[in-house]
């Protein structure tokens, strides 16, 4: 008796998707379920990049349906395609641009430029097209992060083509002015040049551009707010009561403006001596995942106070392509994979599917 849809589907409900911890028909994963007497074939087509979990997705979806009576030969290809979300009502998306995502601190020196681009490069890793964009102005730290120097170059003399490293497409005020020279200017020439950064760069089809924000709730990011199409905002905290502090005041920011909170990443949750191994909590203990309870937001993970991810940093080769098998690194791929998830999550936009509608008098 030949195997019938209703056992595949069936058995696929089982079977949990270990990124979005739902089953894959609820995650409506599932498509061209083919079958051929007892002989099975299908596809899983994930909304968010897992270049390193294509495997062990084959393999959960294989053993699920192994569990059929009499089932034949099976076939699973896995894949996955990145689509555009919505952003904010009345602003509308960016040529080449799918998602952005806006990682931000409420206060400096918590970590936020290091996670921002080790998330970017996870994300880059687990084989999204993706592009960086560093909005700190009055202190771009990017293009040494990343070890990019130069200028970019314009073909037509008004936009820019993006510098790369890493894999990465990325574009930064520091890019443009002398690394030694401060930026004495007020409000409206900084939120200016914001806005001509990143719609003046020809980005090139990407699927999220991780945007840098400066610490704060001032002139950037409420532009950032108001005028460019932020798909969610990543939070950057330490435990450190001082910190959470001003962490929860850009959290109420972005609410306002209605824009979503993917989700909190504590960044020197926990030091561990390099001479002896004692495990200290030097900033506290617990912020991050209090903050994320209190709020109703995921807590996306936490990371170590680690001489080596500072060290990577200021080399311009981050963790994650300087030591990939690291367990930080690991610690970035994870977090990357649930922020893409929970952008997979947002309602989609659909509004390149509808034709554009001109008027003419004849």
């Amino acid at each position: 008796m030949a195997i019938s849809e209703l056992q595949v589907q069936t058995a696929l409900k089982s079977a949990i998707d270990p990124n979005t911890n739902k089953d894959f028909v609820t995650g409506k994963t599932v498509r061209n379920v083919k079958i051929s007497g007892n002989d099975v074939s299908l596809e899983m087509v994930l909304a968010y990049p897992a270049q390193s979990q294509l495997d062990t997705i084959r393999q959960i979806v294989t053993d699920q349906l192994k569990t059929i009576t009499g089932i034949g030969r099976i076939e699973v290809a896995v894949s996955f395609k990145i689509v555009s979300h919505s952003a904010q009502r009345g602003v509308k998306l960016i040529p080449g641009v799918k998602n952005i995502i806006a990682v931000a601190s409420g206060k400096g020196g918590v970590g936020k430029s290091t996670t921002a681009v080790n998330l970017a490069l996870a994300l880059a890793a687990e084989g999204a097209s993706v592009g960086m964009l560093d909005a700190d102005i009055y202190g771009p730290s990017q293009p040494t992060m990343l070890g990019v120097q130069g200028r970019p170059e314009s073909r037509d003399g008004k936009s820019l083509e993006p510098m790369e490293a890493h894999g990465l497409q990325i574009m930064s005020i520091g890019f443009l002015i002398d690394p030694e020279t401060p930026m004495v200017w007020r409000g409206p020439m900084v939120t200016q040049a914001l806005e001509q950064l990143l719609n003046d760069t020809r980005w090139r089809e990407l699927d999220y551009l991780v945007v840098d924000l400066p610490p704060g709730t001032g002139d950037i990011q409420l532009t950032l707010a108001q005028r460019v199409p932020v798909t969610g905002a990543v939070i950057v905290t330490t435990p450190q009561d001082i910190a959470l502090i001003d962490a929860r005041k850009g959290l109420k920011m972005f609410e306002k403006v209605g824009i979503p909170i993917l989700g909190i990443v504590e960044n020197m949750s926990i030091h561990i001596c390099s001479k002896c191994g004692q495990e200290e909590h030097i900033f506290g203990e617990g912020g991050g995942e209090k903050m994320s309870g209190d709020y109703d937001v995921e807590f996306l993970g936490a990371l170590p106070l680690d001489i080596r991810i500072r060290q990577e940093a200021d080399a311009g080769a981050p963790t994650v392509v300087t030591a990939p098998d690291s367990r930080i690194a690991e610690i970035y791929r994870q977090i990357a994979r649930r922020v893409a998830v929970k952008v997979a999550e947002q309602a989609q936009d659909h509004s390149s599917a509808f034709p554009k509608i001109v008027i003419q008098n004849t």
